[in-house]
């Protein structure tokens, strides 16, 4: 299957929305490491025909940041990947999609979402960062359902911590809308009931202002987001332990 080409991604017959962090400069004139770290959508869509794939990326470790009800429903990482799984789920309301209009837009509704995210999950999302600054485990993937929202969030976060300027943080987090199409093309043979539903725009869209509304007004409440996060536990030795492991 034909899937499209988006900057950094990795290619899989059964998942879309995979890429590598790696590649992104830094403001201190430094990258981010290729190979390190990796975000996608879910990797339980994986089958054997992507093994080899996979395998070639070495990865090490699965944080898997779903529901319990998604992880049931829609199955974890396959054994054959080799990879430790790591499920922590970011805790936050269940989104009222009855609340969006467009009059709202859907970056202003979407960085509404992930602001009540930051909030009610923070302790998660503390805990993720510090597994990130973890780095001598291995090559680490991070993955939810769509790899769009608690996944975008995540990689947003840990690339401002070491050093990923926020305009270079929004378009990595914009380039999720460019599987859409390959996904929904599998999805039209495997489930054509449900490629037929026509999905509400903020479902579908990822456009770079939601991401640049979230961290500046992410600043303006709690002044950066090494302050934000030492509120739950990542100290300045987790963030020099993750510049290390992820920057060159």
């Amino acid at each position: 299957m034909a899937i499209t080409p988006v900057p950094r991604s990795v290619p899989f017959n059964t998942v879309f929305n995979f890429r590598d962090l790696g590649g992104l400069a830094t403001t201190d004139g430094g990258f981010v490491r290729r190979g390190v770290l990796f975000r996608s959508d879910n990797l339980g869509r994986l089958t054997l025909e992507d093994k080899e794939t996979f395998a070639a990326l070495g990865i090490r470790r699965v944080i898997d940041l779903r529901r319990d009800f998604e992880v049931t429903s829609m199955g974890r990482v396959p054994d054959w990947t080799g990879a430790a799984w790591h499920h922590h789920h970011l805790e936050h309301e269940l989104w009222d999609h009855s609340t969006y209009n467009d009059e709202i837009g859907v970056a202003r509704w979407l960085a509404d979402r992930y602001n009540d995210l930051l909030e009610q999950g923070s302790a998660d999302i503390a805990r993720v960062i510090v597994m990130l600054s973890e780095v001598d485990e291995g090559p680490t993937v991070i993955h939810c359902v769509a790899g769009k929202d608690r996944t975008g969030t995540i990689a947003a976060l840990t690339l401002s911590l070491v050093g990923v300027a926020d305009n270079d943080i929004e378009e990595d987090y914009a380039l999720t809308e460019l599987s859409e199409d390959a996904y929904k093309a599998w999805l039209a043979r495997t489930d054509p009931v449900e490629a037929a539903k026509i999905p509400p725009p903020f479902y579908v869209q990822t456009p770079a202002l939601a991401m640049k509304l979230t961290l500046t007004e992410l600043r303006e409440r709690h002044g950066s987001v090494a302050d934000y996060l030492a509120r739950y536990g990542v100290t300045r030795k987790h963030i020099d332990a993750l510049k290390a492991g992820l920057v060159e």
